[in-house]
């Protein structure tokens, strides 16, 4: 056993991903809080064993003898408000975001070391970066000529094995072998994306895969009790297929779909706190094999076929008035259609018109009941997985017309393009994908940073 390692160490080490979240969102209701800390007239709540766990400062401010143990409100000094508000989200999150804007505000005491401390310092920072994964521009311009790593020695081998890294990945894909060099091994991804079932080989598939966001590839995770399962959505009251279903509010909305005699309009939630399925008021259009999702307390429901044609037409639904109320129409019909919220508008992507599979997209503007053309797919495609992960439009698999498809491209609405991503492993459509945040498994899901398990693995 190893007992170098202070307490406070295995108490970060052992701090799982859900237990962050639970004491967050004790946080952010403000429930037994019991500390203030008050940053330029802005008042944050928290936990004070929290921010002892995460900060030397923190457990020196709440536990030094002349520290009033009564003491609610703490004003600190030195700092903004909005770098408090990130130091407090890393206490409850163990993430940060860096930018270019915030990175040099963090250390609010930097401006008063000597120039032996900073010295000292900055190769520390240096070989906690993951320098090999900057471009080579981005690199040279910003880390090796600024003036602070220039003239220190101790930064030189950290730079030339920096260069070293940037240089073999910009040859070569990045590969697991590239997990041993830390300057180039991704870090755990916060949030996966699942590609669960489908059809595939003419019969549905049990086949889980993960994307793992920060290695840029898919890995394999199906349980062995799993079954098989393709065109599914949820466990319902009544017998019905090509059902779309949405979540809002912590209830799932069952929309249309078909019983095997007719195309529906019926709408079902269920609340899992009563464990009760409840009817509520039936769409305006008989519809199977449409698409939902959810965006500022509606559920809007897309395309889709009525038993005589596919849908062109939308709606949207209030919980308020419990009333379906169409939308303007979408510029195509579609049916396998793929619908999701990205960038406060949403999306139809794909889907099938009747003759031809589709590679088109439009986006939905609820302010102003618009929809507007989006830069095609790569590939045509109907019955596939979508979801948005790290802030892009992911679309994965389908039918392309001819056959199940394995491909999988994004679309990054900053650059308004299509990007290819990598292909999952097998060939099919009718698959569900969802994103998962916050595991505290989530090193199940994602290809091995396990150095040493890679080389028991190679040897």
């Amino acid at each position: 056993m190893d007992t170098s390692k202070s307490p406070r160490c295995i108490m970060e080490e052992n701090m799982s991903t859900m237990t962050c979240t639970f004491f967050n969102e004790l946080r952010l209701t403000g429930k037994l809080c019991d500390v203030v800390i008050s940053v330029c007239g802005t008042e944050f709540n928290a936990h004070k064993i929290i921010l002892c766990g995460c900060s030397s400062y923190f457990r020196a401010l709440f536990t030094s003898v002349w520290n009033n143990t009564e003491k609610r409100v703490y004003n600190i000094p030195g700092v903004t408000s909005d770098t408090m508000r990130l130091i407090i989200d890393y206490a409850y999150t163990r993430s940060v975001p860096v930018t270019e804007e915030n990175v040099e505000e963090k250390d609010p005491t930097s401006s008063a070391m000597t120039p032996a401390r900073i010295n000292h310092y900055i190769p520390l920072l240096l070989s906690k970066v993951r320098l090999g994964l900057m471009s080579a521009d981005y690199f040279m311009s910003n880390v090796k000529n600024n003036a602070l790593v220039k003239e220190n020695d101790n930064c030189k081998p950290i730079v030339i094995k920096a260069l070293k890294a940037i240089t073999n990945l910009s040859r070569i894909r990045p590969s697991n072998s590239s997990f041993r060099n830390t300057m180039t091994r991704p870090r755990l991804p916060y949030g996966i994306l699942l590609a669960i079932g489908g059809w595939s080989g003419g019969s549905p598939t049990n086949v889980i895969e993960a994307y793992d966001t920060r290695a840029d590839c898919w890995v394999k995770v199906t349980p062995e009790e799993e079954s098989p399962r393709a065109y599914h959505g949820l466990a319902l009251p009544k017998w019905r297929c090509y059902v779309s279903v949405t979540v809002m509010d912590c209830c799932i909305y069952a929309l249309g779909g078909f019983d095997g005699h007719a195309r529906l309009n019926t709408a079902e939630r269920f609340e899992p706190d009563s464990n009760q399925w409840t009817r509520i008021a039936p769409m305006a259009e008989q519809r199977s094999d449409a698409s939902a999702t959810t965006l500022h307390g509606k559920v809007y429901i897309c395309g889709g076929f009525n038993g005589n044609e596919c849908l062109s037409s939308a709606e949207s639904y209030s919980p308020q008035t419990n009333q379906w109320s169409l939308i303007a129409p979408m510029g195509s019909r579609r049916s396998g259609v793929g619908v999701v919220v990205y960038a406060e508008h949403i999306y139809a992507v794909g889907g099938f018109d009747g003759v031809n599979r589709l590679h088109t997209v439009e986006a939905y503007n609820p302010q102003t009941n618009t929809w507007h053309v989006v830069p095609p797919m790569f590939n045509s495609r109907s019955n596939f997985g979508i979801e948005v992960v790290d802030d892009l439009l992911f679309v994965v698999g389908g039918f392309n017309g001819l056959t199940t498809t394995y491909n999988v491209e994004c679309y990054d609405v900053k650059t308004n393009r299509w990007y290819n991503a990598p292909d999952i492993s097998i060939f099919r459509s009718a698959l569900s994908c969802c994103v998962a945040h916050g595991l505290p498994n989530m090193i199940e899901y994602t290809v091995s940073r396990d150095t040493q398990q890679q080389h028991r693995e190679e040897s």
